[in-house]
């Protein structure tokens, strides 16, 4: 890119790169559009140099790119390994997550980055806190060097995006009185305990400047955290949640003087009415930059669900404008997915966001169900298959009842059996003219 590091950088300068050609092709969209949504900030492709020269292949988050979604990984303190973790990536992968994040916060975790980062081709995010906060014994006893040298340390491994939590401010902690749940966001909670115990301002909002010249000369891209987003759907757009997001919009501003791309997190849990209003407040904060949601569920009642009742909110916060989102699990609020739950997880926000690029009528979104819709009328099952999101799944259904290959052609599935076929019913219907009015005799 010249002496241009960031991709928004050589977007301000007029300069269309590798990257943003293949976002354009993966787009289906002209190169220069790219270009002018990176420098404007309502697109970011996320891209370190050190992982662009590996194993990346480039994408957009954007308002007007396809909706995308983003499937978390990471071990646990208790459980899995390096092992574990790449097959989560290679699932989430092979099911069509755009991004992924790894939220590991025990064992060897730079191990694991590396080993992720490595193997994978879409964008890798993290949640550096977690790892500085390995290093002490309590939270206060971190120092902002400590924090700084985590952070450089995972943007030269090649992290493309970080969650840095630089919106909760001191000011800010008061708001969560009335909360049902307080703070659910990890890295919010532990910048608040921080906070509280050293009465000092949030390290990582007095010190943003200097992070942002290390993301400069990485182009990592900043996910400015929610860390006072909702955990229920009482706490919805309250005080705290919007006090938060205005510093957001602050910070985004400062980013983009670094010419550092920038997108916002989103909220995890909002009663569905509120999703509209929630998404055109974040882009008028935050002056366009990618909304990235978590969810967002729209009810609380349905623990080993949740990857329903968040996938509802992430249609409707995808048709409204949200360009990215972060798909929950059915293990979500229970304990760490495995394999199958990633599964699950990115299956259900693959839906909710080609749902929401149907809803905003992007060029050939309906075009594969179109497609899928005439091999299910024409009775070609195999088709059926090769055009639904998870094909084994599909094959797998259908075979349980009519497993001969005879029946990949049958004009009937075991729902409604050779004579109560609907669409092998209405086959000759559309042809039917109505003969004309015979004349009654006297």
């Amino acid at each position: 890119m010249g002496n241009a590091v960031t991709q928004m950088r050589a977007a301000r300068l007029a300069e269309i790169t590798p990257a943003m050609r293949r976002v354009a092709e993966r787009e289906g969209l002209d190169a220069e559009f790219v270009r002018r949504e990176v420098a404007e900030g309502r697109a970011i492709i996320p891209a370190n140099v050190h992982h662009l020269a590996g194993a990346l292949d480039p994408m957009g988050i954007g308002i007007n790119f396809t909706c995308k979604i983003n499937a978390n990984l990471g071990n646990s303190a208790v459980t899995s390994n390096v092992a574990e973790e790449l097959k989560k990536l290679h699932t989430a992968v092979h099911f069509g997550s755009d991004t992924v994040m790894d939220l590991s916060t025990g064992g060897d975790l730079d191990e694991i980055r590396a080993a992720v980062i490595a193997a994978s081709t879409v964008p890798v995010g993290t949640v550096p806190i977690y790892q500085m906060l390995l290093g002490v014994r309590d939270m206060a006893d971190l120092t902002w060097r400590d924090m700084i040298e985590v952070i450089e340390k995972q943007a030269r491994q090649g992290v493309d995006y970080m969650t840095i939590h630089a919106g909760v401010l001191l000011e800010h902690l008061p708001l969560i009185k009335g909360r049902i749940t307080k703070i659910v966001s990890r890295g919010g909670s532990l910048i608040a305990d921080w906070m509280v115990k050293r009465r000092e301002q949030n390290p990582l909002y007095a010190h943003y400047d200097e992070i942002c010249e290390i993301f400069k000369a990485h182009d990592v891209s900043f996910s400015l955290g929610d860390g006072l987003r909702p955990g229920c759907t009482h706490d919805a757009s309250d005080a705290a949640q919007f006090a938060e997001l205005s510093t957001l919009g602050e910070l985004t501003v400062k980013a983009w003087r670094h010419d550092v791309q920038v997108m916002i997190e989103g909220p995890g849990h909002i009663p569905l009415d509120q999703v509209p209003a929630q998404v055109q407040k974040q882009i008028e904060i935050c002056h366009g930059a990618p909304f990235y949601t978590l969810g967002p569920l729209v009810t609380d009642i349905a623990p080993g669900y949740d990857h329903i009742t968040s996938a509802i909110g992430a249609a409707t916060v995808g048709q409204h404008g949200a360009a990215l989102l972060c798909y929950v699990t059915p293990r979500e609020h229970l304990g760490l997915p495995d394999d199958k739950d990633v599964k699950q997880g990115v299956i259900a926000y693959k839906i909710a966001a080609h749902a929401a690029d149907i809803a905003r009528h992007r060029p050939g979104a309906r075009r594969r169900d179109d497609e899928l819709s005439k091999a299910r009328f024409a009775f070609d099952w195999n088709r059926q298959f090769e055009l639904s999101l998870d094909p084994e799944g599909a094959r797998s259904l259908h075979d349980e009842t009519l497993p001969s290959e005879y029946f990949k052609t049958a004009e009937f599935c075991s729902m409604c059996g050779p004579r109560f076929c609907s669409m092998k019913v209405s086959t000759h219907i559309e042809n039917w003219e109505p003969q004309a009015a015979v004349p009654k005799k006297n």
